[in-house]
């Protein structure tokens, strides 16, 4: 490579790298701002709820969207609206007022991620060798994850010595920064012209939101209420209209052969099922510690490193250990350390509980969390065939994203039917049966992950391949720049 490309490959890694910290960072930060932000803008636990979930649903329904616009307009053009969009609903976050206002602008934050997430690995792809591609995407994640480990840290911090709306505030002049960046530094290119799947985006777009806003309402209307039970059944109708139109149309957002995979739904399953028990948990962790045991929320932010840190030192190890032993046994681990965690957390937890008790089980459930990211990207692409590899990837991700979303959703149903925010005694009630529920989860997605296939051998691959291949679908090629 001559000194130019060295240095394109840089500035593409340095503007990738930013962009991906930049947007995972926000799943996370605002979680030890909920408590100032509940006061202050005079919410309860729905409106809580959404802040994180308007964000994370956008991202979950848009994710595939957003790579497919890369592919067909141009990533580079793309990767610079996403952040575009990013940067100025971060603006709007901030500048809210109101609960809604900010739930509307963390809605808009999640569209301009949806299309920024998948884009920095793609553009960072297309300026790297292919021999060191790996070293590139091991890179990428190791960044991604940083910023989830330093979310609350970082939030915590800010809501400290500033104000919550800085947790938004400090997007803009990053976000001012990286954008003239990002149109000097990147190259375009463009991928298959396929034909994008509006009515497939709608239908899984107003599915998912119809589930999760009948379950976040559920408890205060009433599970019968007409608006409730409207809801969760026109997300259900939703759904199933889903599944008809990617069978029926020649360019699905989701090739319906994909499922055709045991392996590959299984994968699913387990990751669904992990983002459901973990993040659900740490929603209402950090608040437990703040409105319960009185942390700041920097001081909260600070404790739960134990927990958050633990995956910048375990997933190095998993890279490691993926190509010699397989991505199941890794898997099985990371999930079965996350059950046994949140079950020690759900076992020794009381209100008074003093935090050199709760350490073990944070150490526990972060290791797992580090064994559980590298095998489960890996395994998303072990079991279809190379031409879906992307859509299978971006299919796992979006999976996990709703999980988060669910999961909120899920376990705020279970605190608030046994418990509250009146106080710290009522809020514990309500917190224990959660943990437990989160904690059943992550059993369940062991089994799951038990229950998969052994890892194919390159032969095996190749089999399944040729049985995944039909000349009615789109093939999922590797694009070359222009």
């Amino acid at each position: 490579m001559t000194n130019t490309d060295n240095r394109r490959v840089l500035w593409t890694f340095v503007v990738s790298g930013i962009a991906i910290f930049m947007v995972s960072l926000d799943n996370l930060v605002v979680f030890n701002a909920l408590p100032t932000i509940r006061t202050e803008l005079h919410t309860g636990l729905d409106g809580l709820q959404w802040i994180i979930n308007s964000y994370t649903l956008t991202e979950a329904v848009l994710l595939l969207a957003g790579a497919s616009l890369g592919d067909r307009f141009g990533r580079k053009r793309m990767f610079v609206a996403g952040l575009v969009v990013f940067t100025a609903a971060s603006a709007a976050c901030a500048l809210s007022t109101s609960i809604e206002m900010l739930i509307a602008a963390r809605a808009v934050q999640g569209l301009g991620a949806a299309i920024v997430i998948p884009l920095t690995l793609t553009v960072l792809i297309q300026a790297v060798p292919t021999a060191k591609r790996g070293a590139a995407i091991g890179m990428w994640s190791a960044v991604s994850g940083l910023a989830v480990g330093l979310g609350p840290v970082v939030g915590g911090a800010i809501t400290n010595s500033a104000s919550w709306e800085w947790i938004f505030w400090i997007n803009v002049p990053i976000g001012a920064v990286l954008i003239p960046l990002a149109i000097s530094a990147l190259a375009e290119s463009f991928g298959p012209d396929t034909r994008l799947d509006l009515v497939g985006n709608t239908l899984i777009a107003a599915s998912l939101f119809g589930i999760v806003f009948g379950l976040i309402r559920g408890n205060d209307h009433g599970w019968t209420s007409a608006g409730v039970l409207g809801s969760l059944l026109a997300g259900a109708l939703l759904l199933i209209l889903f599944v008809v139109w990617i069978n029926r149309t020649p360019e699905p957002m989701v090739p319906p052969v994909l499922f055709t995979s045991r392996g590959f739904c299984l994968t699913l399953l387990a990751g669904l099922g992990m983002a459901v028990g973990m993040f659900g948990a740490v929603f209402f962790l950090v608040q437990f510690l703040q409105t319960v045991q009185h942390y700041s929320a920097l001081s909260a932010g600070v404790h739960t490193l134990a927990w958050t840190a633990m995956p910048t030192l375990t997933a190095p190890i998993a890279g490691v250990l993926i190509d010699r032993v397989g991505g199941k046994p890794l898997l099985i681990a990371g999930l079965a350390l996350q059950a046994i965690g949140l079950g020690w957390l759900a076992a020794v937890t009381t209100a008074d509980v003093s935090y050199a008790v709760l350490v073990p089980a944070f150490v526990i459930s972060g290791a797992g969390m580090g064994l559980f990211f590298p095998p489960i990207a890996r395994l998303a692409l072990e079991y279809v065939a190379p031409q879906y590899e992307g859509v299978a990837s971006g299919l796992s991700s979006a999976v996990r994203y709703f999980g988060t979303v669910l999961g909120i959703a899920v376990l705020g149903a279970i605190f608030a039917t046994h418990g509250s925010y009146a106080n710290r005694d009522s809020f514990t009630a309500g917190y224990l049966p959660a943990l437990w529920w989160a904690c059943a989860f992550l059993a369940a997605s062991t089994v799951i992950a038990l229950l998969l296939p052994r890892r194919p051998a390159p032969a095996a691959a190749a089999e399944v391949a040729a049985e995944l291949e039909t000349p009615d679908l789109p093939v999922i090629e590797k694009s070359t720049a222009h």
